[in-house]
């Protein structure tokens, strides 16, 4: 559920309700509040007589838990129904909404600040609060550019342990990594081991067609203790405008 400060900074949004397997939608919607979440406590009771209800009563069963992501909020009532109507009609066209969303497609200013995130991602996004250092054996990554929101936990690991150019971490004895997206630290893992890697430089630098040997690491998720220091704090307050290295050692 949405918190007061949260719900504040929502105003009107367009929400997906997605099957957690398939990650697929199949069902768009619009409100104010906590109108995402009211479907699933309607399931739950028991109401009867749509498809949406039922789709949400056969993902329950299996144990597993409906997906919420809000597509646009910080809407006035009726843009959020021309957005609610155009997702609605796309649909129709396009089947495997999924492909779609993971296309390579870039967003805007608004796309980045009001755009595509999961429930949780807005909780987070309203509630964090300033990080002002981290400890000597922590890293924090900027994953902007290799992260989509709302594209789940896996798809964060992956994003973060990927190869990076960075000084050997080894000799600074760097034991966790702090995933940073859009200002925002979102997950912290511990490190089990660091590797090298041979990786290209990206089209249009000016050293493309060339390679460098960066560092990977391979990980979980770190223990309550160190991650409750770090997850859902902002940096936004710290970065530097036009700066472009993806790593920072320190605050």
């Amino acid at each position: 559920m949405f918190d007061p400060k949260t719900t504040v900074e929502l105003k009107c949004y367009v929400y997906l309700l997605v099957d957690p397997v398939t990650k697929t939608p199949f069902y768009v919607g619009k409100g104010t509040g906590n109108r995402v979440f009211n479907h699933l406590q309607n399931a739950k009771d028991g109401r009867k007589g749509t498809e949406k209800l039922k789709e949400i009563r056969h993902i329950l069963e299996q144990n597993l838990e409906v997906e919420h992501v809000i597509v646009r909020h910080g809407l006035n009532d009726k843009t959020a129904f021309n957005i609610e109507a155009a997702l609605i009609d796309t649909f129709k066209y396009i089947p495997d909404f999924k492909t779609f969303v993971r296309g390579n497609i870039q967003g805007g200013t608004n796309s980045i600040e009001k755009g595509l995130m999961s429930a949780q991602e807005i909780i987070r996004k309203y509630n964090a609060e300033p990080l002002d250092s981290i400890a000597k054996d922590c890293v924090i990554i900027n994953i902007n550019s290799s992260y989509k929101r709302a594209s789940g936990e896996d798809r964060l690991y992956q994003a973060t342990k990927q190869i990076w150019k960075m000084a050997d971490p080894r000799k600074s004895n760097l034991k966790y990594v702090l995933s940073e997206y859009r200002g925002q630290i979102v997950e912290v893992f511990e490190v089990v081991r660091w590797y090298t890697k041979k990786r290209g430089y990206n089209p249009g630098t000016k050293k493309y067609g060339r390679t460098y040997l960066g560092y990977g690491f391979d990980g979980h998720v770190a223990p309550d203790h160190i991650r409750n220091k770090y997850i859902n704090k902002s940096i936004s307050h710290k970065k530097k405008v036009g700066a472009s290295n993806p790593i920072t050692l320190n605050l």
